[in-house]
């Protein structure tokens, strides 16, 4: 079994989702299905590459959180975990509340 190497709790977050690769704009219409303050899991058949930059989008009732963030790894026909380099701080409460949410398990599930 391998050393855990997070820097914070994952949690369960089904959300909606959108993976945007920074160099050409290719767009992926995806769903978180864990959340941390540093990162996600997003579902998808075809992630892209790992160090693949990209823009991650999640939607969870009204509310909305963007960062600019990295493939950290790739599992074909199941998704890619990403870590979250840049995030605006107009952003960081919201991350925050889902994650309280989540910790007390009031899982969201939209989308």
């Amino acid at each position: 079994m391998g050393s855990e190497r997070r820097r914070t709790p994952r949690y369960t977050f089904i959300a909606s989702a959108e993976l945007i690769e920074e160099a050409s704009d290719v767009r992926i219409a995806t769903r978180v299905s864990e959340l941390s303050l540093y990162g996600c899991y997003l579902d998808m058949m075809n992630p892209f590459p790992v160090g693949t930059l990209v823009l991650v989008k999640i939607s969870a009732g009204d509310a909305f959180f963007e960062a600019k963030s990295k493939i950290v790894y790739a599992q074909a026909n199941m998704g890619a975990g990403v870590v979250f380099l840049e995030t605006e701080a107009e952003y960081q409460p919201v991350l925050e509340r889902w994650l309280d949410e989540a910790s007390r398990g009031n899982e969201k599930r939209v989308g």
